[in-house]
C-alpha cells in the first residue's frame, strides 16, 4: 500500500483527539516533507547517473576505438638486389639465381629463336623479374637492376657462349648505364665492363635503351 493510500485512510479516519483543522495541517506538513524527500532522492539518483556516465562513457569510447582496426601501412615494394658490375661477380649472381629455372624468357620469345652475328645462330634470352616487369609494362629505359642473359647456340643447339647485360646505376651514363659481359660456355670471362664492340653495335638502338631483341614500347 502506497503512502498516499495511508494518507487517504488517515483523512477518512481522523484521530478523535485531533480537530479537523489540526489534522489537515499535520497532513499538509507530512505531504510537503514527503515531496522534499522525493525531490532529494531524484536529485541524488540523477547525480549518481551523471557521475557513472562521466566515468564509463570515456571507457566505452576508448574500448571502441581500440576495437577499430587500425589502417595498415602499405607494404614496401621489394628492391632489386644490388649486383656488382664485375665479370666474376655477375656470373656468380647468375648461378645463385638459377636463372634458367627461376627467370622468364624474354616476352614473346621462345627457346632457340633465330639470331644474328656476332651472337649465335640460335638464341635463348632470359630476363630477371626487374626487367621482365618493365618490358611487359612497356617501360623504357629499363630500370636499374635489370639483367638480360642471352645464350648463344650453334645450328646443332650446342651452347657456345653467354652475353649478359646489367643495368647498373651510374656505371656508364653515356651508354645507358649498361654493364656488358661475355662468358664462354664454361663460364669464363671473355669481356666485361664498357665493351666497345657491344656499345657500338647496340648503339644503333640507343632510342630503344640499347636493346635489339624487340621494341620496348
Amino acid at each position: 500500500m502506497l503512502w498516499c493510500d495511508h494518507f487517504c485512510m488517515a483523512l477518512d479516519h481522523p484521530r478523535s483527539s485531533d480537530s479537523p483543522a489540526t489534522f489537515h495541517v499535520h497532513a499538509e506538513l507530512h505531504c510537503m516533507k514527503r515531496k522534499e524527500k522525493q525531490m532529494d532522492c531524484r536529485k541524488l539518483t540523477l547525480g549518481a547517473m551523471l557521475v557513472l556516465a562521466a566515468v564509463f562513457f570515456p571507457l566505452i569510447f576508448a574500448s571502441a576505438e581500440e576495437a577499430e582496426p587500425q589502417p595498415q601501412a602499405a607494404p614496401q615494394q621489394a628492391q632489386p638486389p644490388s649486383i656488382e658490375p664485375a665479370g666474376p661477380a655477375l656470373w656468380q649472381h647468375l648461378q645463385q639465381e638459377n636463372y634458367r629455372e627461376r627467370w622468364e624468357m624474354w616476352p614473346g620469345k621462345s627457346a632457340f629463336y633465330a639470331g644474328t652475328e656476332p651472337h649465335g645462330v640460335l638464341l635463348t634470352t632470359y630476363v630477371n623479374a626487374t626487367a621482365y616487369d618493365a618490358i611487359t609494362e612497356k617501360e623504357a629505359p629499363l630500370p636499374p637492376g635489370s639483367v638480360i642473359v642471352k645464350e648463344n647456340y650453334d645450328q646443332a643447339k650446342t651452347l657456345q657462349s653467354y652475353t649478359v647485360m646489367l643495368k647498373s646505376e651510374g656505371f656508364n651514363p653515356e651508354a645507358g648505364n649498361w654493364f656488358w659481359a661475355k662468358y664462354t660456355a664454361a663460364g669464363e670471362v671473355e669481356a666485361a665492363g664498357k665493351a666497345d664492340g657491344c656499345i657500338q653495335c647496340h648503339g644503333t638502338k640507343e632510342e630503344n635503351d640499347y636493346i635489339m631483341t624487340s621494341p620496348l614500347k
